[in-house]
């Protein structure tokens, strides 16, 4: 036990250090950021949507609950000061410390989070299309023969009336009509204002033209990234699965009106299918490409048949032709691919006429290659006109490489490999003959695949000549290139086998689209959204002037960990919630930005001599747990935090605010009310230096710590004693 102090003894000095807490919770003396919602969109008078081509984003409420002001007197002498419950000397405002923390809100309510969240359930739904809608009223008018899918079984039946009236299109569409005639206003999850919204809706310009490629998603400015974000919104804000089933069955007839009537689909590039966006893409783009085949074969029929247009029994009008073959088969447009023909007799005679013509005419040109001529031939070597390849999604590869790999490696299993894939190559060496007649194998691969053909310099009689060789590679017993050119014949690419039968290729399309379930649809467009989502997240962020530099680090990280699991053909839902929870949770700390920089009035330039001073400020709340205050209550950030207390407390005692309190002359009840609530807390530290456990002892730190609030009080205490000379 140590010894008491003797009178004599003077008594060490004590250093007191007082902390006030204030917390203000009640932020409705600050207009919440939230961009209203549209009340003229076309969203059929609902109150809180947004447009259909842009997703949401914020919280609905203050994701900051509480602001915590820290006031502290450092150093202060014992017996200068007085506080207790009824008097208290401390001003806060003039306290030499300030330090703040904010309290988060627990689970804001985040607009885009929610929409990712109600769109990721759509995946764990098992439900079909006709399910979801109840049965399709196509079914129940078996007598009427209304059925889509007996529209090419009646094409073959005999009928009365003309061909060009009994077709899938004039069957899709009466179809079409009876379903929507029997389908009730009350059925309809969407009805027909908003469906037209829907369509309507235009794209944006990609301004990440590689986040796409990342995410195996699509362009933003392509039609399927704008048909996820307007299902995403069906789905939050009209009607759910049901809406989102119904919005996908217009769309699957949209695109068979489109293909039926040679409509292309805009906001989808041209050409083969994107192996790099999202397989429904692919799907559409195969589609368009089908269209764009079949108006292009259409134009060279018109514009064949507008050429040899002349009066006699040849123009004679469709009545005169027999009922059983279509138009196709009676066309003899130089212009139109040949497909498979059973009448095969009524081709040989024209085969015989044209094999002498052959002979002397060139037919498919396309222009001279180089200076090049015929090695058997003065005639210049030309360039043919070639069909294009068959263009492939990625499903059809996936396919094409299974079949391929069943053939085993057997001898013959790798010859019947080599002939699927030299479909492209054989036709291309009949355009070739076509094009250059009197032409040799070694002709076509000058052309074709010049690094197999060796050229090299002979002296012959004194004269240096060039003479050239197939490659080692091409000498090679049962190449396929040599049986495939021995096979092929002279035919221009007009005249031969389609390579790519579009109208197969669009019903597969159209037939695959029409039996997705919608929550297959929610995983084709996942990647659309995320996509969307992570753009909307940087647009928002690049418009706050704040740099957060923990949203930057935390969206590259969100990004990469998206392309891992998008690129998997099924990838695993746990992880897929966990992006969206991340995203979520970056939507959240730029909600949290934008409030603090309402609070402290960064975006309407009220201080704008300080705005340097308070974006650094509000960016280290959202970085750190606790700020200091520079200049305590008369800097800059100090000053809106005392209005922020002030109009607190002058709302929740309902006294008028300065402006008005001055106008009606009341000074007093103005006065009456303190601009800071009582403090949460109290927090004393005493500290001193005594000598312990004797007089004689080395004097070393002794430290008592006290906190008071409103329920409790706590008390810790750190001595120290001499051990050495005691």
């Amino acid at each position: 036990m140590s010894c008491p102090l003797t009178p004599l003894t003077p008594l060490p000095p004590i250093s007191i250090s007082i902390r006030f807490t204030f917390v203000l919770q009640d932020g409705q003396q600050c207009s919440w950021p939230q961009q209203p919602p549209d009340f003229y969109a076309l969203l059929a008078g609902e109150v809180g949507g947004v447009e259909f081509g842009r997703l949401p984003f914020g919280a609905c409420e203050d994701p900051i609950s509480e602001l915590h002001l820290a006031t502290t007197w450092p150093n202060l002498t014992e017996g200068i000061v007085v506080d207790n419950d009824v008097y208290s000397d401390l001003d806060p405002l003039q306290a030499p410390h300030w330090s703040v923390r904010v309290r988060k809100a627990d689970n804001p309510q985040c607009l885009l989070g929610e929409f990712l969240m109600e769109f990721f359930k759509l995946c764990c739904r098992k439900e079909s299309t006709e399910e979801v809608l109840g049965r399709n009223p196509v079914e129940e008018e078996g007598t009427e023969n209304s059925d889509i899918t007996q529209a090419l079984s009646k094409l073959t039946e005999p009928a009365a009336v003309p061909i060009h009236k009994l077709s899938v299109s004039s069957m899709v569409h009466s179809a079409r009509r009876r379903m929507r005639r029997h389908r009730r206003a009350e059925e309809s999850p969407l009805n027909s204002h908003v469906l037209n919204s829907i369509l309507l809706v235009r794209g944006c310009s990609d301004r990440e033209h590689h986040l796409y490629n990342q995410l195996k998603s699509a362009p933003s400015d392509s039609l399927t990234y704008r048909l996820a974000l307007c299902v995403c919104v069906v789905n939050f804000h009209h009607g759910g699965v049901r809406a989102v089933a119904h919005l996908w069955q217009e769309f699957v007839l949209e695109m068979r009106y489109r293909w039926e009537n040679n409509c292309l689909i805009y906001g989808l590039a041209g050409g083969a299918p994107d192996l790099r966006c999202c397989l429904l893409h692919q799907k559409l783009q195969m589609l368009n490409c089908c269209i764009e085949r079949k108006r292009a074969r259409d134009d060279g029929r018109k514009s064949g048949a507008s050429d040899r247009s002349r009066p006699g029994p040849e123009s004679a009008g469709p009545a005169e032709v027999s009922p059983g073959k279509s138009w196709d088969s009676w066309s003899d447009s130089e212009e139109e691919f040949f497909e498979c023909l059973s009448d095969t007799e009524e081709m040989k005679d024209t085969e015989s006429e044209k094999k002498a013509a052959n002979k002397s005419r060139a037919e498919g040109r396309l222009q001279p290659h180089g200076k090049l001529t015929l090695l058997k031939s003065p005639e210049p070597l030309y360039i043919p006109v070639t069909q294009e390849p068959a263009p492939m999604t990625e499903d059809l590869l996936e396919e094409q490489s299974e079949v391929l790999a069943k053939l085993g490696t057997s001898a013959e299993g790798a010859h019947l490999r080599a002939r699927m894939q030299s479909a492209c190559l054989l036709s291309d060496m009949e355009s070739f003959k076509a094009a250059n007649p009197g032409c040799c194998l070694e002709d076509f691969v000058r052309w074709y695949s010049p690094r197999d053909y060796v050229e090299e310099e002979v002296d012959e009689v004194g004269q240096t000549v060039i003479r050239g060789d197939l490659s080692a590679r091409m000498k090679i017993p049962g190449n396929m290139w040599v049986e495939a050119w021995e096979t092929a014949k002279a035919t221009p690419a007009r005249r031969q086998k389609r390579l790519f039968d579009d109208t197969k290729e669009a019903e597969k399309v159209l037939h695959y689209l029409s039996q997705q379930k919608p929550s297959d649809l929610t995983r084709h467009l996942m990647p659309c959204v995320l996509h969307a989502a992570l753009l909307k997240i940087k647009e928002e962020g690049q418009c706050e002037s704040l740099n957060i530099a923990s949203v930057r680090k935390a969206l590259q990280q969100v990004t990469a960990h998206a392309s891992k699991l998008l690129h998997h053909p099924n990838p695993d839902f746990k992880k897929l919630e966990d992006v969206i929870v991340q995203m979520s949770a970056e939507e959240a700390v730029i909600a949290r930005a934008r409030s603090l920089k309402a609070k402290f009035g960064i975006a309407g330039g009220e201080r704008e001599e300080d705005a340097d001073e308070l974006q650094r400020f509000v960016s280290c709340l959202l970085e750190e747990p606790e700020v200091s205050v520079v200049g305590a209550g008369r800097g800059p950030a100090g000053k809106i935090i005392h209005k922020l207390f002030v109009s607190s407390q002058r709302a929740a005692l309902l006294a008028p605010m300065e402006d008005e309190a001055g106008r009606s002359g009341g000074t007093d009840d103005r006065k009456a009310v303190p601009d800071f609530p009582p403090p949460a807390g109290r927090e004393v530290l005493l500290r001193t230096c005594v000598p312990r456990p004797a007089p004689y002892s080395k004097a070393l730190p002794q430290r008592l710590f006290c906190v008071l609030t409103r329920d409790e009080f706590r008390l810790a205490g750190a001595f120290s004693s001499d051990t050495c000379f005691f």
